[in-house]
């Protein structure tokens, strides 16, 4: 399938609005973080960087048919040898709360970021070369699994693209979550790229909420609306939060506009219940 290539930074809201209504196959992840970045460097062209992560997944390929080995390991060898060793590429621990970390412009110019940050480098270098990589619903620590003939593995893109055994998983998680933590089934379940740029712009919003910026979390929160128009967690958060704000209208219009597309009876109840508890606030 033909994937939607991001070309320019003219239009970036109508674009991503475009890119919402598409499937996740449809389009390129980096790119699209690129967009995303794009909203706070009004000033720069994304084409350079775009440029940029062509220009790895080209070295990762022509370093693959060098040691003809198409091997997992041999692919994951190659990843670290392009990114981490020729590029640079680190997991930013000195300044982890850094808002630069999120943004793709900006890992890209310091060469450092998130683990999803990193993450979405190694995803869209693997999507361009046609692999099997996804993100992974992991607490805390996104981490990557790429497949090749019915093997898997496991990496760490925040720590040079480490290969991660569920050991190494179990004292991540219990690091993150507390000793008593323990690993489950959902936390190795696969995350569409919709979800992991969610997950991307999530951690800018966390840090917005925690330092008090409500005009910042907004404005998070309807890029997230843009890219993901349909996903009712989005939008029941983001309806809940403008009434928390004493938005109303705004609440209201959200929690209108999904009833009028919801599909799952469970959904639409939900969000019945929140619109009439709205309206009954409104003067």
């Amino acid at each position: 399938m033909k994937r939607f290539s991001i070309k320019s930074s003219k239009n970036i809201e109508n674009t991503l609005r475009k890119i919402g209504k598409l499937c996740d196959e449809e389009f390129e992840i980096g790119g699209v973080a690129l967009l995303l970045g794009a909203m706070d460097n009004p000033n720069k062209k994304i084409e350079f960087y775009l440029d940029h992560l062509i220009k790895i997944a080209s070295d990762v390929s022509d370093t693959i048919e060098k040691t003809k080995k198409a091997t997992l390991d041999n692919k994951i060898n190659c990843l670290q040898e392009i990114i981490v060793k020729n590029r640079g590429y680190i997991g930013d621990s000195d300044t982890y709360d850094d808002p630069q970390n999120a943004n793709m412009i900006n890992i890209i110019e310091r060469r450092k970021g998130l683990p999803v940050g990193l993450g979405i480098i190694y995803l869209d270098v693997a999507h361009r070369l046609g692999w099997q990589a996804t993100g992974i619903n992991f607490p805390g620590h996104f981490l990557i699994r790429l497949e090749h003939n019915s093997k898997r593995k496991i990496i760490d893109p925040f720590n040079n693209g480490i290969e991660r055994d569920t050991p190494d998983l179990r004292q991540i998680l219990k690091q993150i979550n507390g000793m008593d933590s323990e690993l489950l089934p959902q936390h190795s379940c696969s995350l569409s790229s919709r979800e992991t740029l969610i997950r991307l712009l999530n951690n800018i919003k966390f840090r917005a909420i925690s330092s008090n910026n409500l005009k910042r979390a907004i404005q998070i929160m309807e890029r997230m609306l843009l890219i993901a128009p349909g996903q009712w967690g989005i939008l029941q958060e983001a309806s809940l939060f403008y009434y928390k704000i004493g938005n109303l209208k705004k609440s209201t219009e959200i929690l209108e506009g999904f009833l009028e597309k919801a599909v799952h009876n469970f959904e639409r109840r939900e969000a019945e219940t929140m619109l009439y508890k709205v309206k009954q606030h409104l003067h």
